[in-house]
């Protein structure tokens, strides 16, 4: 996966795009939010290809209201067998955020590779004779003669 991934860590304004996998990626604003026991900050990002709008995403840093803890909830957009992650840092002192970009292809064969050896384990199974540490069936050994004693 880390062969053909890309990574961008730019600093963004509302308004700047960045291009990534294809696609070009805009920053279009922000927007605070509440939730039952944290208060966040949301932005706002338009996915295009080709000038054409194709999604848009997500991404905010929440604060929990009980122990002050930040945490970053990342934007996914999947694309076929291929996810663009953005994933926000901290705010700068002139009106931009540090936004962290990933563009994964093909991440989702992952899930191909865990069904083709559950598949295997199923083959594996159903011949008893490739299971390892199953009793054979052996016929019975025949009984020795009984001999007098001496």
């Amino acid at each position: 996966v880390t062969t053909f991934e890309t990574e961008h860590v730019v600093k963004m304004k509302p308004g700047q795009t960045v291009d990534a996998g294809g696609y070009s990626v805009r920053f279009d604003g922000m927007q605070p939010a509440t939730g039952p026991n944290y208060s966040e900050e949301r932005r706002h990002f338009i996915i295009s290809r080709g000038g054409v709008a194709v999604a848009d995403v997500w991404s905010s840093k929440r604060v929990y209201t009980a122990r002050q803890m930040p945490t970053t909830e990342a934007g996914i957009v999947t694309f076929g067998l291929s996810q663009l992650y953005l994933s926000l840092g901290d705010p700068t002192n002139d009106g931009g955020i540090v936004v962290r970009i990933w563009w994964k292809p093909f991440i989702l064969c992952i899930w191909g590779g865990a069904v083709i050896m559950a598949i295997g384990g199923f083959v594996s199974l159903s011949d008893r004779r490739l299971r390892v540490g199953a009793p054979s069936r052996r016929a019975k050994p025949a009984r020795p003669a009984l001999e007098p004693a001496e």
